[in-house]
């Protein structure tokens, strides 16, 4: 039987000499996608608002260069994060564009600032982080990975405003995916759709209901693997994405879920 806790070992080497950019890099998927980038030979620059957790988690990794606060709604620091990159090293070669939030809702409860400020993180922060990057990417070429959801092809009925926001993730991948194939930039964009995993950000979320154990039960029981996945989970699929023997991967939504977008 599979241990869904056991760490999953990273291929050393797969990524030597590729520079990454993970976004929401302090903590959580963000954290685990870092460590993972590192682990397996690239120069990982963490990035995040909270700037003393980015900090604080690059100081773990071995191959860190160093750490930016980013907020990822503000198209001036996207500038200056970028700018930062290409000064100290002329290339981005990967860019993972993992910050986000998840706000529970439906169309009757949530209010339209609550929607507005999910649509900025969620979407707004994806667009800007490639419209961002490409300019420097396409020197070289690289690999962009957006994290969506399971949420974004699946819909709930309390996740209103994360449904339309991961939604759009996706189909917004797939566009910017076909405009670098095109222009023959080099650059693949695919999106990653995990399904509930152990996470702060889920603990937020339990944090908003009145019922913490039964919205959790709700959670494993649209997963029919049985279990909730492991950061490590969605950290392997990423460094596969980031990596050569995803060479042929473009404009693909990758499923890692448990089974719960095949009900």
């Amino acid at each position: 039987m599979i241990d869904p806790t056991a760490p999953l070992p990273p291929f050393p080497d797969r990524l030597a000499g590729r520079i990454a950019l993970v976004t929401g890099g302090a903590s959580g998927l963000g954290a685990a996608i870092a460590s993972r980038l590192d682990a397996e030979g690239a120069k990982v620059i963490v990035a995040d608002i909270d700037g003393d957790g980015a900090r604080h988690h690059a100081a773990t990794l071995s191959q860190c260069d160093h750490a930016i606060m980013l907020d990822v709604t503000q198209p001036d620091q996207w500038q200056a994060a970028i700018g930062q990159v290409e000064q100290r090293h002329g290339r981005l070669d990967i860019l993972v564009n993992n910050a986000g939030i998840t706000t529970m809702g439906s169309i009757e409860t949530l209010d339209y600032a609550a929607l507005r400020h999910e649509l900025d993180v969620d979407v707004g922060g994806v667009f800007l982080g490639c419209q961002t990057a490409i300019p420097l990417m396409k020197r070289t070429g690289g690999s962009i990975i957006n994290m969506a959801s399971g949420s974004g092809l699946k819909a709930s009925a309390n996740l209103v405003g994360y449904n339309a926001a991961k939604a759009a993730v996706t189909l917004m991948s797939k566009s910017i995916a076909l405009h670098c194939a095109q222009e023959k930039y080099g650059i693949r964009v695919n999106s990653v759709h995990p399904g509930a995993i152990r996470t702060p950000i889920l603990d937020k979320v339990l944090a908003q209901v009145d019922d913490p154990e039964a919205t959790l039960a709700g959670f494993l029981s649209v997963h029919p693997i049985g279990y909730l996945g492991h950061p490590d989970d969605i950290a392997a699929i990423v460094a596969w994405l980031a990596s050569d023997e995803s060479r042929f991967a473009t404009g693909a939504a990758f499923s890692v879920d448990g089974g719960m977008t095949a009900l």
